[in-house]
């Protein structure tokens, strides 16, 4: 037992230590940070945020990031959901295969889209707005997105579709009002894993962008002046960066437990 609590204690230390040593840099100057070793900050200071959060061109990606990462979220699941519904409930032709190559996108290496979306968005005048991530960011989410909520579809048995139709209820007044409360903890589940890859993805993110749609990602990696790194401004980019997804994490923690009952998770 205590070997058992041993090994725990001290994975949650590695896990934890590189957190912990992020929010130390970003509450230190940089003369601190490149000079002598220091567990914490000998001289606190706080200007590494204060410059995020008064400078346009760092909270400003922060905005982008939220604008693209939002869209991409509620269009995956609103594209997902009739999907899934009509892959756990009906057989059709080819309903494996086409079931397959949605998760072979998933698979692929955004760099593989990276010249094809460029020239896209180039001709149709999208390229270096919000929804074009938000719609490239789609690709990899949406066969995601109708993988897990499947199988939470899968689980809710075929009679409440057919006592709903008995009772005189049109499909969409169903599915809103019955079918979709149902499965709201695979939504949540499926909202949280949509909006932690659009959240952390570069690639796509920063090719897709330049200027007035950059999003804090591809700010985070310019961050090289001519005085040097600005390593306590960067780390305390990266402690703010991670907020997002902690208040995520926390809000939809239960559904996530759920997902992993149900093994779609």
């Amino acid at each position: 037992m205590k070997k058992r609590y041993f090994g725990l204690i001290l994975y949650l230390v590695f896990a934890i230590l590189p957190i912990y040593w992020m929010v130390n840099m970003s509450l230190k100057t940089n003369e601190e940070i490149t000079g002598a070793l220091t567990l914490w900050p000998r001289h606190l200071t706080f200007d590494n945020f204060r410059t995020i959060l008064t400078d346009p061109a760092w909270y400003g990606g922060y905005i982008n990031s939220l604008i693209y990462v939002l869209i991409n979220t509620v269009l995956s699941v609103a594209v997902a959901l009739p999907a899934s519904y009509a892959f756990s409930r009906y057989e059709f032709l080819g309903d494996k295969h086409l079931f397959f190559w949605l998760l072979t996108n998933r698979m692929s290496p955004p760099a593989v889209f990276l010249l094809p979306f460029f020239q896209l968005y180039s001709s149709i005048n999208l390229f270096d707005t919000h929804i074009a991530v938000a719609l490239a960011h789609m690709l990899f989410n949406v066969p995601l997105a109708v993988w897990i909520l499947e199988g939470f579809m899968a689980g809710i048995p075929r009679e409440i579709d057919e006592t709903a139709y008995i009772d005189g209820y049109s499909f969409p007044r169903f599915f809103v009002r019955i079918f979709i409360p149902l499965i709201g903890a695979g939504i949540g589940v499926t909202a949280f894993f949509c909006f932690m890859f659009s959240w952390v993805e570069l690639l796509l993110a920063r090719t897709l962008t330049s200027v007035n749609a950059k999003p804090i990602v591809a700010i985070m990696t310019r961050t090289v002046s001519a005085a040097g790194m600005d390593w306590g401004v960067l780390a305390a980019a990266g402690v703010l960066t991670i907020v997002p997804g902690a208040l995520v994490i926390y809000f939809v923690r239960n559904y996530i437990a759920k997902g992993f009952a149900m093994g779609r998770v």
